[in-house]
């Protein structure tokens, strides 16, 4: 570092970034200093400059930068390496340690961690610490061993079927023994030479994975109106396995949200409040995603009169916010995701939430809305205003008697919309009349414009015009 960007710091202040310290006397809060700038953006402690900005300098010995470096290194853990200058500026030395932002993070201090804000070290809350633990890279929750679990608490019939959904989605034959899929994919490891069941191989192939993780359950509650006040009809809490859950999860909502039916010109439309792929990937999404550390959060589910809302326990993981989710990849729980994959729960790693997206566009619905709590992730899906799409197509519905269609014909265009096509044999066998008949009939919808004829000879048959 220049002298010049030694006096620019200092012209710009203690903040963020920047601690002043008066001299080597203040070693252990200068080192508190350096590591909270770890755990937070990086900075710079300059030694021999005192709070207002002025230069007073530091006697260099022959062990000067080792106290410094011991200073930092003794005292964090894991163990923080600064970098360590002397800058001579107007005749001065000052003593520039710079450190970066830690991957490694967070950095202890005498067995607390501390954070910056502003021009002071705060010390972390205990979510804050955990928060920034679980960010560590290669730290990963799921592969986690549970130290209590033998593999007498894996079902291994469960563990058969997940062998044999993902022979059919990946078209490849296991073949070599259960037992070590199940290593290979990171659901067992080994915890002082005993073979166990890791996080995610309690969750995906338990017994009772609740007896293990005893709030990686699903809460569904169905509330009265469009908030809590006026309390709920219904709650459920789904128990079980991920793959479980989801299904019973799915099963519920689908059960519970409004059906309907409509007709748009010739032809019956089935609508439903919420696309059932929506609701299925927003289950996996949560089951996928959530943080297991935190031990005290379930994944709630909250059905209102307009909306439903997934509420997943932890932030967004990583690189991701709400802002690049579409576009950013990153996986909490990397053995789990791998397996619901396998398991055909998710089609595509990394295009679960563009395919909500998609699937809610094409039932003419809004977007969903994506909020980071900091504490959790919610995912919520606007319904559909059933009473408006109804009316819709009671509007758009064709009056085939006003059009002058005789019986025969109105179950013509009836069996055209079940089957696809009807023939003039079938016209026949369908209105008991002859083959004239018939074909002076199909001539009529023909020339209304409410059939096509496709084909020539026996092979003639009539469809839709709007096929």
């Amino acid at each position: 570092m220049t002298p010049e960007e030694v006096l620019a710091l200092i012209a710009q202040g203690e903040g963020q970034r920047v601690e002043f310290k008066r001299s080597l006397a203040e070693l252990e809060t200068g080192a508190r200093a350096a590591a909270a700038m770890a755990n937070t953006d990086g900075g710079h402690v300059l030694f021999g400059v005192r709070k207002d900005g002025t230069i007073l300098g530091v006697q260099i010995g022959a062990e000067t930068r080792e106290r410094v470096v011991q200073a930092i290194t003794d005292n964090t853990d894991p163990t923080l390496y600064p970098s360590v200058e002397y800058v001579d500026v107007d005749g001065r030395t000052v003593i520039v340690v710079t450190v970066v932002r830690s991957e490694n993070r967070p950095h202890l201090v005498r067995g607390r961690a501390y954070k910056r804000v502003g021009a002071v070290d705060a010390q972390m809350t205990r979510d804050e610490y955990e928060r920034l633990l679980r960010e560590r890279p290669g730290v990963e929750h799921d592969g986690q061993v549970v130290t209590q679990a033998t593999l007498d608490d894996i079902d291994w019939d469960k563990v058969e079927r997940y062998l044999a959904l993902r022979e059919q989605v990946t078209g490849r034959r296991v073949t070599i023994p259960p037992q070590q899929v199940l290593q290979a994919r990171g659901c067992l490891a080994e915890a002082e030479g005993v073979l166990r069941p890791t996080v995610a191989g309690v969750l995906l192939f338990g017994v009772d994975p609740q007896a293990f993780l005893s709030r990686s359950y699903i809460t569904v509650i169905r509330f009265r109106g469009r908030d809590m006040a006026h309390g709920y009809y219904d709650r459920r809490d789904l128990m079980g396995t991920l793959p479980e859950m989801v299904d019973a999860a799915e099963a519920y909502l689908w059960e519970h949200i409004q059906h309907g039916g409509r007709v748009r010109g010739l032809r019956r439309e089935e609508l439903h409040e919420y696309p059932r792929p929506a609701l299925r990937e927003c289950l996996v999404n949560a089951v996928a995603h959530r943080d297991y550390s935190i031990r005290g959060s379930r994944i709630i589910v909250s059905v209102f009169e307009d909306r439903i809302e997934f509420n997943s326990p932890g932030p967004l993981p990583g690189p991701v916010t709400v802002e690049n989710i579409l576009d950013q990849q990153y996986s909490r729980n990397p053995r789990i995701v791998r397996v619901l994959f396998e398991m055909g729960y998710i089609e595509e790693i990394g295009m679960g939430l563009d395919n909500v997206f998609r699937w809610l566009a094409e039932a003419g619905q809004p977007e969903p809305t994506l909020r980071d709590t900091g504490g959790s992730f919610i995912i919520t899906l606007h319904g559909l205003d059933m009473e408006k799409a109804l009316a819709e197509g009671e509007a758009e519905a064709i009056d085939l008697a006003a059009l002058g269609l005789n019986q025969r014909q109105q179950r013509a265009i009836e069996y055209i919309l079940e089957h696809g096509r009807i023939t003039n044999r079938e016209y026949r066998e369908l209105g008991k009349v002859s083959h004239e008949m018939a074909h002076r009939e199909l001539s009529e919808l023909v020339a209304k414009e409410l059939v096509k004829k496709r084909g020539a000879g026996r092979g003639t048959y009539y469809i839709l015009v709007d096929d």
